[in-house]
């Protein structure tokens, strides 16, 4: 964009004083949009959205200067309903009332703020195409429940009405079978137990969820160590007895067993790393992702009543880590329970 080009939508404008003088512009335009966030004024700034006095901006620490215009042009707004979108993704099972997949790290489930495409949901649209019969009068399939962007591992998602209301609830009691891997930094003890605490927005960073004090809701995670290299590391399973947002990363964390490579609730270099060898310790500290994979997902087939149980490998970046450990998964964890 330049300083030419058409506005898409009414721009923003803000004349700095002098009491605003030296601000981070960023910051400052953050300040004087309460709508909008400080990481979305940088996204804005770094695609060429913000001006100066006429002139295009192009880093969000410049400091503010007092007597100037700054002009924030917003991009059009995006269709409410999301567009079908040609992305790959593994498929499990499909019948005509739900589809059973493998999600890819890195794929988002739904679209929102930041990704408004390219999500599974508009995958699931270019899949289903015209076969699918819709939920609520719309052509779109039900999302039942997430996993975080970065997450891998089994989802289901309801292709009609039945299955939407059917396994919502069957979520909402926990009347399935639903295990994670998570190869998390040190060893807990005892090995197998449950860490329970009360989860909610971190009252120090609103992007963080955290266990809190006050305002938190219930939460319950089950783990049990299915392996450990040493002391420096060891692969759990982990089973949520509630569903809550970052439930078991966030547990893990403040039980002090962060996962690897989490870009959220690992904050330091955990004191056990040291214990690996130079270049093991580097790979791991690496990881740009939390090694969390949704392994296994059983449940009753809405219509059918049939007993339905998927289980799926960690993806190869997290299984190179459990090979540079030695640590292995038990058969037994994929056999049908």
């Amino acid at each position: 964009m330049s300083p030419q080009s058409p506005p898409e939508t009414t721009p923003s404008q803000i004349t700095a004083t002098e009491s605003q003088s030296g601000q981070r512009v960023d910051r400052f335009l953050a300040a004087a949009l309460p709508e909008m966030s400080r990481s979305r004024v940088k996204q804005f700034i770094e695609e060429g959205r913000v001006l100066r006095d006429g002139v295009v901006l192009t880093q969000p620490a410049e400091p503010v200067r007092a007597g100037s215009t700054y002009t924030l042009h917003h991009p059009a707004p995006v269709a409410a309903t999301p567009q079908p979108q040609t992305i790959a993704f593994p498929i499990l099972f499909e019948d005509d009332d739900l589809i059973v997949l493998d999600k890819p790290a890195g794929l988002v489930v739904h679209p929102a703020p930041g990704n408004e495409d390219g999500t599974l949901v508009n995958a699931l649209l270019a899949h289903c195409g015209d076969s699918l019969p819709g939920i609520g009068g719309e052509r779109r399939p039900g999302i039942i429940h997430r996993l975080d962007k970065d997450t891998s591992g089994v989802m289901v998602v309801a292709k009609t009405e039945l299955a939407l209301t059917t396994l919502s609830e069957a979520f909402a009691s926990r009347d399935l079978d639903r295990a994670y891997l998570a190869l998390c930094w040190g060893v807990p003890s005892p090995t197998n137990g449950e860490i329970e605490g009360p989860i909610g927005r971190d009252p120090r960073d609103r992007k963080r969820m955290a266990v809190v004090e006050r305002g938190g809701k219930y939460a319950l995670t089950r783990y049990r160590t299915l392996a450990a290299a040493g002391t420096a590391a060891s692969l759990l399973e982990c089973r949520l007895a509630t569903g809550r947002t970052h439930q078991i990363r966030v547990h893990l964390s403040q039980h002090g067993l962060p996962i690897v490579g989490d870009p959220v609730y690992l904050r330091r270099i955990p004191a056990v790393s040291r214990t690996l060898a130079p270049d093991l310790r580097d790979t791991l500290l690496d990881f740009p992702r939390q090694a969390l994979h949704a392994a296994r997902l059983g449940f009753t087939h809405p219509r059918t009543g049939a007993a339905l149980s998927f289980t799926t490998p960690p993806p190869a970046d997290m299984q190179t880590l459990l090979d540079r450990l030695a640590l292995t998964i038990p058969s037994a964890f994929f056999d049908p329970i």
